[in-house]
């Protein structure tokens, strides 16, 4: 059994570094492509089995990995809560009711995820099946702020001047905790379909100053951190090197950071808990070799420490050459 994951996260010796990528299942890979061109992102969410099969594909055409992650969208979660969301190609997620005062944020409905959400649930079933201990099953939720920006900017901003002006209202408490609660039971719905180990997706906190984020958002992350049970939990975040401790303090395993700080320094001010990252997502595009030593670097950089799990800083890219992902896992295993 694979369980190098789960191991890192808990700072358990491993006897090589576990890996995995954010966004693995993308289009990068050929058969992922050929799958939607069938199928939209709402289909792939949706239904279990597409789900499970999107997942797959990066199972297969990775072989190695120490994680496969289930196929889904954080924004999943908010369409049970009664808001309507479309992808529109090349520009992404559109919120057509978006949340924009206290009335709107009560209005939001409760999730029974069991009831709600089949397609991630009943995917990561399938998905636990299929990789039949080869790696570890990673669940997945947005945390709080982050889907608040998408709720209340109706989509993806650059300054998110709409969600900085509604946390200073009444709004705001009621939206987070609304939002905190369905996150939470989400999760922990997750773990008992099969999920192993769950990731908190905050990737839009380093939009916020390190005040913001510990009076207006950090409490609500750490109510999910502290009331998912049953697994291990990894804290993602970008932007936030500015404000790590704070990300340490909302809670989580292990702490994911970003490209942009030294890892041994991340982990230094971060402490004694598990560090995800941080290799940069253009890295992958670079020659070979220039890549390779990056790899090393960051290897170096977190000293064969029990609690290392290597990933990138962020998500894999589209056009990623899909042989230098897998020389990326040859070098870290090696």
């Amino acid at each position: 059994m694979n369980d190098r994951l789960i191991r890192a996260a808990k700072r358990e010796k491993v006897d090589r570094t576990p890996v995995w990528f954010m966004r693995q299942a993308g289009r990068f890979l050929p058969e992922y492509r050929e799958l939607r061109k069938k199928h939209s992102i709402l289909d792939l969410c949706r239904v279990p089995e597409l789900a499970a099969k999107a997942a797959m594909t990066a199972v297969r055409a990775l072989p190695g990995l120490d994680g496969a992650i289930i196929f889904s969208d954080i924004l999943s979660i908010l369409e049970p809560m009664g808001i309507e969301i479309a992808f529109v190609e090349a520009e992404g997620p559109k919120i057509r009711n978006p949340v924009a005062s206290l009335a709107d944020a009560e209005k939001l409905r409760p999730v029974e995820p069991e009831r709600d959400l089949p397609g991630p649930l009943g995917g990561l079933t399938i998905l636990r099946r299929e990789v039949a201990g080869r790696a570890a099953v990673i669940g997945f939720a947005g945390a709080p702020f982050t889907l608040a920006s998408y709720l209340i900017e109706g989509g993806a901003s650059k300054d998110y001047r709409r969600t900085k002006a509604l946390m200073s209202t009444p709004a705001w408490p009621v939206l987070m905790k609304k939002l905190a609660d369905a996150v939470t039971a989400h999760l922990n719905a997750q773990i008992r379909a099969g999920a192993q180990i769950v990731q908190l997706f905050d990737s839009w906190a380093g939009a916020l100053s390190a005040g913001d984020y510990v009076r207006h958002v950090q409490p609500w992350s750490r109510a999910i951190l502290q009331g998912v049970t049953g697994a291990p939990t990894i804290h993602f975040s970008t932007g936030t090197s500015g404000f790590l401790e704070h990300i340490r303090d909302a809670g989580g395993d292990a702490i994911g950071v970003d490209w942009r700080p030294n890892l041994a320094e991340a982990w230094r001010r971060i402490g004694d808990r598990a560090v995800q990252g941080n290799l940069d997502p253009v890295a992958l595009f670079d020659p070979r070799e220039v890549l390779l030593q990056k790899v090393d670097a960051v290897l170096e950089a977190a000293g064969g420490r029990a609690g290392h799990i290597f990933n990138l800083g962020h998500g894999v890219l589209p056009e990623t050459p899909i042989d230098n992902v897998l020389a990326v896992i040859e070098r870290v295993h090696r």
